[in-house]
């Protein structure tokens, strides 16, 4: 048996039970994932190059997890993991999720002070990701669907450096990224917190899957307790260009887990949500999609 591969997703969680020895008293034999998802990005980079520009991105969370990471565990907003399990790609962990703040932010000069001012906005996201699906949810109660228009801006890094440059003027945001534009002072015109799930790999030790669930538990019980002496983490959670911007001892705790189950009325409503906006439309079965 190989080493338990674990992906961190923009949350403290995974460093906080790797500082306590969680992982160790469990008995886990894992590694981290070398290349993250926390500080990828896909069209920008730290220095702004002369003939980079903002490009269309077809491609996120969706088609990243279905073409195979190369980690035994990993996350995604709970759309894209329902969607992949229901494709057979790896299996969606019944039982628990997280819940990650967002938002969707505006630059201050814009004049953008209500989610209603974003009709026909075009607001930066990820393509097939969390920010896609939440942004939709979000601006739904106050703009008309055919209204609401969305630009396929890349990972969370690429939207906050393009909505930093100037580039952009508004985008959805979770994680250190909703920290970073909040302490810059750009404006949330829109909540748009979201829910987050687990994607086990087919390959994946289901004895060391359990054992990584149960160092988390304990990781967000020390987070909710005392936070602060963790948040230096969140430094990890971004590329130095970002990191030297802020203060993160000022950011929140983040993504938090939650050790409920994820239900069968949960994933068909989600499936159904899906299919009526015609995001994702993919044949589904809880009891194949779901370990339970």
């Amino acid at each position: 048996m190989g080493r338990y591969v674990i992906q961190p997703h923009h949350r403290l969680q995974e460093w906080v039970a790797e500082e306590e020895g969680y992982f160790t008293a469990e008995g886990l034999d894992y590694e981290f994932q070398a290349e993250g998802f926390a500080a990828a990005a896909k069209q920008t980079s730290p220095v702004r190059s002369a003939d980079e520009a903002p490009v269309q991105l077809r491609a996120g969370a969706f088609e990243d997890m279905s073409a195979g990471r190369a980690c035994d565990v990993s996350s995604a907003c709970h759309w894209a993991v329902n969607g992949v399990a229901s494709a057979g790609a790896g299996k969606m962990w019944g039982h628990a999720y997280t819940i990650t703040p967002a938002g969707i932010f505006a630059a201050p000069g814009t004049g953008y002070r209500t989610a209603a001012d974003l009709a026909d906005v075009p607001v930066a996201v990820g393509y097939h990701s969390g920010s896609h699906y939440a942004t939709v949810q979000a601006l739904e109660p106050f703009v008309a669907r055919p209204r609401i228009k969305l630009d396929f801006a890349g990972l969370p890094v690429d939207r906050v450096r393009l909505l930093i440059r100037g580039e952009i003027e508004v985008a959805t945001l979770f994680g250190a990224e909703c920290y970073i534009a909040e302490q810059l002072g750009f404006r949330k015109v829109a909540d748009a917190t979201f829910m987050v799930g687990f994607l086990i790999a087919p390959t994946a030790d289901l004895a060391d899957t359990a054992k990584y669930f149960r160092a988390l538990r304990r990781a967000q019980t020390a987070i909710d307790l005392h936070v602060e002496p963790y948040k230096h983490y969140w430094s990890r959670e971004m590329p130095p260009d970002l990191a030297e911007l802020v203060d993160v001892r000022r950011f929140g705790p983040g993504e938090r887990i939650v050790f409920e189950p994820y239900t069968k009325d949960m994933f068909d409503r989600t499936q159904q949500w899906m299919g009526a906006h015609d995001l994702l439309d993919l044949p589904a079965d809880y009891g194949q999609a779901v370990l339970t």
